[in-house]
């Protein structure tokens, strides 16, 4: 006998909830949350599709893994702190072992990032994904798009690339390592929203924005929200190993670039606040400097020295 909705819901999406800053999660006809004092609410929605987002045929407790994390890194490039999450799943079926396992990587990944789910929808249909993500950020230490100014310079966390070079391996367009292998589905499966990064980073970074849809393209919503423009030093590109092994240089630069699925922080910082950043390295902050804010508003990327405009192509669904 097939599953019902509501049965469904029961036992693969009420765990309950153990945050005193839930009243009344999953169940009811809303969910009743208190934000903390002295914070401002952040919310993020995003919908994933399968065969767009990830692949059809994917293990459904990765796939419910990277769901969340790439959610929960637009609430990580405003320096929020995660609390809470709701899901809307659309299902061709209720297959009890697919959704036994997305359920096992919903929640592992919500344990690690402290956040409850407190609602919801399930209908029938192509299966697609849809969560909304909310946390807080102390007031008025929220980071933006539109604070960056001349004379910032430009930085990254972690490596990029490893997303759109990852998807290049699982469709069998370039061969790599095992070992390659094994990192870049971990990157692409298993992201790590930027979260100790970007509290790190409250009162130092002028402007943020995590790196989905390409470097270029993200970074360009910063200039464009900031009224500026910027140089990338394409050879500062910070560029896994994994990645190195797989890619000519130019074919490294298009991943980093254009590719997106990185979820990495790129950020601005005023030239006052670089020996606080300094400071936060010196602490273990993994970041690299790779260009700086200009007044003329377009995006270049420099090499030995030379400048020449930089195209501002990312993942578009309706480019």
């Amino acid at each position: 006998m097939a599953v019902g909705e509501f049965e469904l819901i029961r036992r693969y999406f009420d765990r309950g909830f153990t945050s005193s800053s839930v009243s009344l999660g999953v169940g009811d006809d809303c969910a009743l949350l208190r934000v903390p004092e002295n914070r401002e609410l952040a919310v993020s929605v995003d919908t994933l599709v399968a065969g767009v987002h990830f692949p059809e045929n994917g293990d459904p407790q990765k796939i419910a893994h990277r769901a969340l994390s790439v959610s929960l890194s637009d609430l990580a490039a405003m320096s929020a702190d995660p609390h809470w999450f709701t899901l809307c799943i659309t299902l061709p079926d209720a297959d009890e072992n697919w959704l036994a396992g997305f359920s096992k990587g919903l929640f592992e990944a919500a344990t690690q990032y402290d956040c409850e789910l407190v609602g919801g929808d399930t209908t029938r249909g192509p299966l697609s994904l849809s969560l909304q993500v909310m946390g807080s950020v102390p007031s008025d230490l929220a980071l933006r798009r539109s604070g960056a100014c001349v004379g910032d310079s430009l930085f990254v966390t972690g490596t990029v690339g490893d997303g759109a070079a990852a998807l290049a391996a699982m469709l069998g367009k370039v061969k790599v390592s095992h070992e390659a292998y094994g990192y870049l589905m971990q990157r692409y499966y298993q992201p790590r929203p930027c979260f100790k990064e970007a509290q790190a980073l409250r009162g130092i970074a002028s402007s943020a924005i995590d790196v989905s849809d390409g470097l270029a393209q993200d970074l360009s919503h910063i200039c464009v929200a900031s009224q500026v423009g910027a140089i990338i030093d394409l050879p500062a590109l910070p560029i896994s190993s994994a990645v190195e092994a797989c890619g000519t240089t130019s074919q490294q630069r298009e991943w980093a670039l254009h590719g997106g699925d990185d979820y990495q922080l790129c950020f601005t910082v005023p030239p006052e606040n670089l020996v606080k950043l300094k400071k936060c390295i010196d602490r273990g902050l993994s970041v690299t400097h790779i260009g700086e804010i200009i007044a003329e508003q377009q995006l270049m990327g420099r090499t030995q020295g030379k400048l020449y405009p930089l195209k501002k192509s990312g993942y578009q669904h309706f480019g």
